[in-house]
């Protein structure tokens, strides 16, 4: 069985920084695209970071911010966020899927969800 757990979410301040990891049994992350995605209050979850093979993959608007990273000896993939904005606010759901690459930014690609956890950025 195949779970996905995410920790790490909390409360900042815009500027700071959070670091989100994902946990996974029952798959190895090096076997699969493994990406965050985030949902914010009344909106669609929308795609954020993606690991596939070597390379990585970033919504324009957290390129520079945000960095995915993917630790296989711990079977873990990790989001590193700085300089967080109060837009980033959402709940950041970890997914893994037998992805290709035109198509990992899309939530149908992905068979395997975490239950996310929670990111606020406020002053």
């Amino acid at each position: 069985q195949v779970q996905l757990a995410e920790s790490g979410g909390g409360f900042v301040q815009p500027g700071g920084s959070l670091r989100l990891s994902c946990a996974a049994s029952g798959l190895t992350v090096n076997g699969y695209g493994m990406a965050w995605f985030r949902q914010a209050p009344g909106k669609e979850r929308e795609f954020v970071a993606a690991f596939k093979g070597g390379s990585t993959y970033y919504k324009d608007s957290v390129k520079g911010r945000f960095t995915i990273s993917r630790d296989n000896a711990k079977n873990s993939v990790y989001l590193q966020m700085n300089a967080l904005e109060p837009e980033d606010t959402a709940v950041y759901y970890c997914a893994a899927g037998r992805v290709i690459t035109s198509s990992l930014r899309f939530e149908r690609s992905y068979a395997y969800w975490g239950q996310g956890t929670q990111v606020s950025v406020s002053s």
